[in-house]
């Protein structure tokens, strides 16, 4: 299995932390944030990994991974970040956010799942009471019926709702089928611009939400993972701090 991390994104909330460097990079008690993403991936046998870069490219300095630098990291989103790599995804792969932490519960339960197209969701939103610098409508929402995903968006939740509201983590696992169709779709609509993309004013600033959406949309199966462990999103200064309460090892 390979992974692909995207690293990309400029931080321009972290202040200071992120005026020189990677936001990826920052420190939490000890080791940056993709440290601990790729010691936790080498567990799991992870044998080729990807991180896509952004601003601060020469500030990285893993060992044993590839690096694919995006030179337009600043015209576009995640979805044109993650499109810099997309002769990478094929074969069995994660595609993980590059500011998220989570704990090794939930990749076992994401990599355990068989699904073509599988996402990690998280139904607990009570952690949005802490996080007052990300009000839930800035969250990756994710609705299901029954066990099925019916909708991928980033929306406000209207008042009748008659689905159950979950959180895209920000961590994707393809198998070969599901690397196909993902591959293929990304292909088939770089064509589609200067046009709305879901809850993008266009696919050059689609985020990876809008991009599930149209696999949804396009009759291609995605799975809900449900988790239960320990996770957080790095998007501001309190989120690092909540984080370095959490992940104290």
């Amino acid at each position: 299995m390979k992974a692909i991390l995207l690293a990309a994104g400029e931080g321009s909330r972290m202040k200071e932390l992120t005026l020189d460097n990677p936001k990826p990079l920052v420190d939490v008690n000890g080791k940056s944030i993709l440290e601990r993403q790729i010691s936790l991936l080498k567990k799991f046998d992870v044998t080729e990994i990807f991180i896509i870069t952004g601003p601060f490219p020469n500030n990285y300095n893993f060992q044993n991974v590839s690096y694919i630098h995006d030179t337009n990291f600043k015209d576009h989103d995640q979805l044109g970040s993650l499109g810099v790599a997309i002769n990478e995804i094929h074969g069995d792969i994660l595609v993980i956010f590059g500011d998220i932490i989570f704990d090794e519960s939930i990749l076992q339960k994401v990599c355990n799942n068989n699904s073509d197209v599988v996402i990690a969701v998280d139904m607990d939103w009570k952690k949005y009471e802490s996080r007052t610098d990300n009000p839930i409508e800035d969250a990756d929402k994710i609705s299901i019926f029954n066990g099925e995903i019916q909708r991928i968006f980033k929306q406000k939740v209207s008042n009748d709702q008659k689905f159950d509201i979950g959180e895209f983590i920000g961590l994707i696992k393809l198998n070969s089928s599901g690397s196909k169709s993902f591959s293929n779709l990304f292909l088939n609509l770089q064509q589609y611009t200067n046009k709305k993309f879901h809850d993008a004013e266009s696919f050059e600033k689609a985020k990876l939400v809008d991009f599930l959406q149209e696999m949804l949309e396009q009759k291609i199966k995605i799975k809900p993972e449900i988790i239960n462990g320990k996770w957080c999103e790095i998007d501001t200064i309190q989120d690092l701090e909540l984080a370095k309460k959490m992940f104290k090892d």
